[in-house]
C-alpha cells in the first residue's frame, strides 16, 4: 500500500461514525491497582468534604427562605391590619358618620390644596 491508499482508508474510518476514545470507558482502568488505600482514603475525605459544604449551603438557604416567609407574613399582617381598618371606615361612612381619621386626612389634604 502506498501512501494515498492509506489516507484514504484512514479518512473513511473516521467518517464511518462515532468511535469511543479509550479514556472514556467506564470501569477499572487498566493498569490502576486496587489497593490504593491512600487515594481511596483522599476520594473518601473529599467527599466528606464536599458533604459538608452541601450540608452548609442547604441549611443557609433554609434559613434565607424562613427569613423571606416571616418577612411576607409581616407583611400580610399589617395588610390585614389595614384592610380591617378601612372596612371600619366603610361602615362608619355608610351609617352617615366621617370617621375622625378621615377627617383629619381630609384637612391636612385641604390644608395642602390651599397653599398651592
Amino acid at each position: 500500500m502506498d501512501f494515498q491508499e492509506m489516507s484514504v482508508i484512514e479518512e473513511q474510518s473516521t467518517t464511518e461514525g462515532p468511535h469511543r476514545k479509550e479514556s472514556g470507558k467506564r470501569g477499572r482502568k487498566p493498569g490502576r491497582k486496587s489497593g490504593d488505600k491512600v487515594d481511596m482514603k483522599a476520594k473518601l475525605e473529599r467527599s466528606r468534604q464536599s458533604a459538608r459544604e452541601c450540608r452548609a449551603r442547604k441549611k443557609l438557604r433554609y434559613q434565607y427562605l424562613e427569613e423571606l416567609v416571616a418577612d411576607r407574613e409581616k407583611a400580610v399582617f399589617a395588610l390585614r391590619k389595614e384592610l380591617e381598618k378601612f372596612q371600619v371606615w366603610a361602615k362608619e361612612i355608610d351609617e352617615g358618620r366621617v370617621p375622625e381619621d378621615i377627617q383629619t386626612i381630609l384637612e391636612d389634604v385641604g390644608a395642602l390644596k390651599k397653599e398651592k
